[in-house]
């Protein structure tokens, strides 16, 4: 006997990347940032372990975290809340906008994530394939629903949306429009400044990517106040843990090494892509921390499976057979995962394959 909804039948579940608990691999797989945090986000957590009494709940709004954050996005604070990662702010969207049998929509393929919420609420997810040059379809422009969501930069694609084009998704929408700015530090723009002039939009951001902390889980969605104000009535009280708090609140008082190392990630995203190009592999134009490769008409698994044996993990997708995705790591990381793959080549030219 099954005591659970019926509707839980539907869902497979989001399926993350590996994570080996074994040390030995490189991993290219879940779009983590290759250098440590802020040197400055150790010496704090060491200062405040030693004198703060842990039996004591963490601000429940996050306070000196919002304070800091509003220096860093450049709105007031009752324009921040603050969750567990940016997916916690992503279910509590869901749950705040949609019921059964209300209609959200998004451009196809990106983070799968979208679609178990939806499922969950018992929604109509609408998953509409992106126009061949990965613009937004004209459905996700002008279709109704009660919710509407851009991954920008796009998951798994790494494909990006210039402002202007954001902006003509907010005037032909009449619901709230989430954008999904999770890898948008390695972008050339964002939708900050739309903010002031659209109330309905919903920007997300996360710590996890450019700071190099996925580790503590800390996410920000910055809408107006009044749109802040109702999703506070689903917040979990004190969501947000002391030691996270007080982590994200270092790393934002150290932008400079933050954008230190983004340029570097850019500036290795450049080199591999150009790498990849010359080892006969479709890449996709990325402004995120990982590349997505293809061969038209193959299926990569047997370069994952590879890779994998040699102590390098990527992410494959059944669904999309004949792409990978490959995080950013350090040049000696992408410098070895090429030589792997040339090796590759070089036995299956011997095998005849």
């Amino acid at each position: 006997m099954s005591y659970f909804r019926k509707q839980l039948d539907l869902i497979a579940g989001y399926q993350p990347g590996e994570q080996p608990q074994n040390g030995h691999y490189i991993k290219l797989n879940t779009n983590e940032n290759p250098y440590p945090p802020s040197p400055l986000v150790v010496e704090t957590l060491m200062e405040n372990l030693r004198k703060h009494r842990l039996s004591y709940y963490p601000s429940p709004l996050c306070d000196e975290l919002r304070e800091q954050a509003s220096n860093v996005y450049g709105y007031p604070s009752n324009w921040i809340l603050v969750g567990n990662g940016s997916d916690e702010l992503l279910s509590i969207v869901f749950r705040a906008f949609l019921g059964k049998g209300d209609r959200v929509l998004y451009p196809y393929p990106t983070y799968t994530l979208y679609r178990v919420l939806a499922l969950l609420q018992e929604a109509i997810n609408e998953e509409i394939p992106f126009e061949k040059d990965y613009s937004i379809p004209e459905k996700v422009l002008t279709g109704q629903a009660q919710l509407k969501v851009v991954c920008n930069p796009n998951s798994p694609t790494g494909t990006f949306l210039t402002t202007p084009e954001i902006e003509n998704l907010l005037q032909n929408s009449n619901c709230p429009v989430v954008v999904d700015e999770a890898y948008v530090d390695f972008a050339c723009d964002n939708a900050l400044s739309l903010l002031k002039r659209y109330s309905h939009l919903i920007i997300l951001r996360t710590l996890s990517k450019s700071f190099s902390l996925a580790g503590i889980r800390v996410g920000f969605l910055i809408a107006h106040p009044e749109m802040i104000q109702g999703l506070l009535k689903i917040k979990d009280s004190y969501n947000v843990s002391w030691f996270s708090q007080k982590a994200a609140t270092a790393a934002l008082q150290d932008l400079h090494y933050m954008k230190n190392n983004v340029e570097k990630i850019k500036q290795t995203r450049r080199e591999f892509s150009r790498a990849m190009i010359e080892l006969g592999y479709e890449v996709l134009p990325s402004e995120a921390n990982f590349v997505m490769v293809r061969k038209p008409g193959e299926n990569l698994e047997s370069e994952y499976l590879y890779l994998k044996k040699n102590w390098i993990l990527v992410r494959y997708f059944p669904e999309y057979p004949d792409s990978l995705r490959i995080s950013i790591g350090t040049d000696s990381d992408m410098q070895f995962l090429i030589h792997v793959l040339k090796n590759m080549s070089k036995d299956n030219n011997k095998n005849g394959i």
